[in-house]
């Protein structure tokens, strides 16, 4: 159909009287200004050279440590899970580097303190089983004391849980103490204990120890407080009857305190040496220690400890700290008796040993002297004591005697085997029967360790 017009007319367009020549907006204005130009490229180009020069510097900056990283001595700390990794770099420290040490003293308390307190949470779990299970063929019950007991304790368990978010809010392990490796849980621990406490009760009684949102951290005044409950929950028959019965060995597990409640359920608890040794907190991840000799003819030289953990799971990450190595502890209790925490079809010894041999025959070591320490001694002894007889678990002993002399000979002359058998390299087998928890005998040990490890980074002119 056409279009038909309505009446309605465009309104005019008006044209300006000056010519296009004349108008204001000439093509050349839509250019930005020459001198602009010049000063925004001038400008760029100094942003570009900053950079440059700040990306050089790190670099510079990065080569400069590894090579002070590659003049220093290197450890390299292997075992498995619950090996006592964590006990002999502390001895360590105590032995060459004492000032930091007790620096972190502070640190180790509160750890302690948790260390304590999984103990108790694990009887109170037991004893709860024990409750909900029992019947009417079943030995008799605990008493209602101990339901008391349970009762009063629980603001410990409060205060556990409260400390690991703290310190690992990621994590979620129930018996286990555990952070990830550079979390910065020493730190904030630290952080935790400079605070200053309340001078005066009233105060104390206001704040009560809350720093953290609003809750409280800090276990030392209400293990001071549930101090006799703990000792009568741990010393009672009832309760020793029942772990028996199910095979519960407290004293074995890492972290263990109970023996020692009087004393550190003290409102003014510090720490021993062999406390801080004792301590257990697992660590998921590789991490790294640092320290400088600070005593001796050898003050001043760095030294750098990597413990690349120890669980299954985390093997297969050992491979890119082979690089370099001029040193490894090879830690391998001889806990024939034992299991892998993480599998239970495994026996400890012969973890150990599966392990021994990868690292032998790995190419990467071939130059690495290894030093392999039978730790925990003491659990040997008091696990041959008790009449334990190893060829129960590990049939080709025999009927060789059962006295830690013949039984240590004996995985002895295992491990030198497989080591002169797979060593891509002749090395010599350095061999130290060893009980961390001992700082005394361990300082003596690592001395004459240090003497070693230092004359194998001269020979190499590591530390020239």
């Amino acid at each position: 159909m056409p279009h038909k017009d309505r009446g309605i007319k465009p309104a005019p367009i008006e044209i300006p009287n000056h010519t296009l020549s004349e108008t204001r907006f000439s093509p050349t204005s839509f250019l930005p200004d020459v001198n602009e130009m010049a000063f925004e490229d001038e400008s760029g180009m100094e942003e570009s050279q900053r950079i440059s020069r700040e990306i050089d510097e790190r670099i510079l900056e990065s080569k400069r440590a590894l090579d002070k990283k590659k003049k220093s001595v290197q450890i390299l700390l292997l075992g498995q899970s619950e090996s006592g990794k964590s006990s002999v770099l502390k001895n360590f420290l105590l032995t060459f580097a004492p000032k930091q040490f007790h620096r972190e003293r502070a640190i180790w308390k509160t750890v302690i303190q948790l260390n304590l307190i999984g103990s108790i949470k694990k009887l109170l779990e037991i004893l709860q089983e024990e409750w909900e299970t029992v019947d009417v063929d079943s030995p008799p019950q605990p008493n209602n004391n101990l339901r008391r007991i349970r009762l009063g304790l629980t603001p410990l368990l409060f205060i556990e849980t409260n400390i690991m978010k703290l310190i690992s809010p990621d994590t979620r392990f129930s018996h286990d103490l555990c952070v990830r490796s550079g979390g910065d849980w020493k730190a904030t621990l630290m952080a935790h204990a400079s605070i200053p406490q309340p001078s005066s009760p009233v105060d104390r009684k206001r704040t009560s120890h809350r720093d953290h949102g609003n809750k409280p951290i800090d276990p030392t005044s209400v293990l001071a407080a549930s101090k006799d409950d703990i000792i009568v929950l741990w010393k009672d028959q009832s309760v020793r009857n029942l772990l028996s019965r199910r095979g519960v060995r407290m004293e074995e597990m890492s972290g263990f305190f109970l023996n020692d409640i009087d004393r550190i359920a003290s409102a003014h608890y510090e720490p021993t040496n062999a406390d801080i040794v004792r301590a257990r907190i697992r660590t998921l991840g590789v991490e790294e220690h640092h320290f400088v000799i600070e005593k001796g003819i050898d003050k001043g030289i760095e030294v750098y400890i990597t413990d690349v953990g120890g669980s299954q799971t985390q093997r297969a990450r050992w491979i890119p700290y082979f690089e370099d190595v001029q040193t490894i502890l090879f830690l391998a209790p001889l806990a024939f008796n034992q299991m892998l925490e993480e599998d239970q079809n495994v026996n400890r010894v012969e973890d150990s040993l599966m392990l021994w041999k990868e690292i032998c025959r790995t190419k990467l070591l071939a130059k690495a002297v290894i030093l392999l320490f039978f730790n925990k001694r003491d659990v040997l002894q008091a696990t041959l004591a008790a009449g334990v007889q190893v060829k129960r678990y590990v049939p080709s002993y025999g009927d060789l005697p059962n006295e830690i002399t013949h039984v240590t000979k004996y995985f002895s002359d295992k491990f030198k085997g497989y080591h002169r058998k797979l060593s891509p390299l002749t090395r010599p087998f350095l061999c130290h029967e060893t009980s961390a928890i001992d700082t005394e005998s361990m300082e003596s040990l690592l001395m004459g360790v240090r003497e070693t490890i230092l004359r194998i980074n001269l020979q190499e002119g590591i530390l020239l």
